[in-house]
């Protein structure tokens, strides 16, 4: 088994100078390049747990999120731990599936592990139990407080956006398909972002929004596409809090035999912009979010508050419209 002593001895450095160059401490650079190369020579790994005890620091991110199953959530965690491993990280991913009391115990466990720092995405308030365990956290999509850097995309102006490009495709009855609940303000601000802009401009519009879970929600989706669009076509723009939603629509309006025809006589907009297995058979056009940046600004804002460097706390990505095919081009 080779030994720290054995890269101090190829190298022809002393032990101390072989921990420093693994703890990431400042050396003279003929001593690194020396020791980086006998460490790569004699394939030595390091002990993580010595490390973290010498240097207090575990070089891991506890990452607690809602779900992986949206393409969103997907990607974004792929961005971060990609920008994590470049900084020498690695990723602790932390599933919720939306229980606050499991999210309670990935704090409790983030406390015990000692990570370096949290990046949450979480709907429910687990900002005092981090203050407790005194560990950095970056919130991304909810704000808690002054005192917890928030990153999302600006979701409101999203909504506005959508409902112009709705008009500009030469739509005039709109309708708006979402789940909200309480935790989830995204949603609430995309959906408000759209009505405030039909209300300020008398655009008659419908809307179909629910606290269902996600089964009850798909077939709160088909009820509505049944009632709303397999009769008649009066309603000729929709626009959907999350690009699956509008999978679900589409699914429904082929198997009621709907006369709307998503990109010819019904133009449909979705919110991610994120592609997933199901949208590959047909391209949902989107406001999408910019998921590389978010997840680059997050962890750039992590890394610098574990480095005790002065964050900026508040931050918002603007959303771009791009062109599928649920629009006329």
């Amino acid at each position: 088994m080779v030994t720290i002593n054995d890269v101090a001895k190829l190298a022809g450095v002393s032990r101390g100078t072989v921990s420093n160059v693994i703890n990431h401490v400042k050396v003279r650079p003929e001593y690194q390049e020396k020791v980086e190369q006998a460490i790569k020579d004699l394939g030595y790994v390091p002990n993580a747990y010595a490390r973290s005890l010498k240097s207090n620091r575990t070089h891991t991110v506890a990452l607690i999120l809602p779900t992986v199953w949206f393409p969103f959530f997907s990607k974004l965690t792929n961005d971060m731990e990609q920008e994590l491993r470049r900084r020498g990280y690695k990723l602790l991913l932390c599933n919720s599936q939306n229980d606050y009391h499991l999210e309670l115990e990935y704090v409790s466990m983030a406390k015990e592990n000692k990570v370096d720092g949290i990046l949450s995405i979480t709907y429910s308030d687990i900002a005092p139990y981090v203050a407790d365990a005194n560990i950095p956290m970056v919130a991304i999509e909810r704000y808690f407080n002054a005192h917890i850097p928030f990153v999302s995309t600006d979701n409101f102006q999203g909504g506005v956006m959508a409902a112009q490009k709705l008009l500009e495709l030469g739509c005039r009855r709109l309708a708006f398909i979402g789940r909200l609940s309480d935790k989830n303000g995204v949603t609430k601000l995309r959906r408000d972002g759209f009505v405030s802009y039909c209300q300020e401009n008398d655009i008659p519009f419908i809307e179909l929004y629910s606290e269902s879970d996600s089964q009850e929600f798909i077939l709160e989706i088909d009820r509505f596409v049944e009632q709303e669009f397999k009769n008649n076509t009066l309603w000729d723009g929709v626009f959907t809090a999350a690009d699956r939603y509008a999978e679900y629509m589409i699914d429904s309006l082929r198997s009621h035999s709907c006369p709307a025809v998503p990109g010819h006589t019904l133009q449909i907009i979705g919110f991610d912009g994120t592609k997933s297995h199901a949208n590959d058979r047909i391209r949902i056009s989107s406001m999408r979010q910019p998921v590389e940046d978010i997840a680059a600004y997050a962890v750039d804002t992590l890394c610098r508050q574990i480095a005790g460097e002065e964050v900026e706390y508040y931050k918002l990505f603007p959303v771009t419209f791009i062109q599928g095919k649920t629009t006329r081009i």
